[in-house]
């Protein structure tokens, strides 16, 4: 499997952004999709996930409310969209696959991964 992330760049707090992740190499809806993000210095945290069919999401408590994971099977795209961004969510953002039957927000859960794509958020 193979991913492809884009849309990051500079944003002023309060801004959006939209981060897609085309997949290929593999039936799309067979995996559970997941956004992940690492800031300098830090280890990378789970984001979001979504199920096969996009039925389930799950997020990270901080992320609730503001940021939203969905997927286009037609497309084999993930996207993520962030809104009401804040300085501290300045990191870079992956996707990542998993060809398990179930969303987790364990990194090691997720077999395939994306080059991620900085977000940068200005206060």
């Amino acid at each position: 499997v193979q991913l492809q992330a884009s849309g990051g760049g500079l944003v002023q707090a309060g801004g959006s952004l939209r981060l897609s992740c085309a997949a290929s190499g593999r039936t799309f809806s067979s995996l559970v999709m997941g956004w992940f993000r690492q800031a300098p210095g830090t280890e990378r945290e789970f984001v979001a996930a979504i199920s096969r069919y996009g039925a389930t999401t799950n997020y990270a408590d901080s992320m609730k409310g503001r940021f939203t994971i969905s997927r286009d099977n037609a497309k084999t795209t993930v996207y993520l969209q962030m809104n009401t961004l804040k300085p501290e969510d300045t990191a870079v953002y992956y996707c990542a696959a998993s060809s398990g039957s179930v969303w987790s927000k364990s990194e090691y859960d997720y077999a395939y991964w994306g080059q991620g794509t900085q977000v940068t958020v200005s206060s």
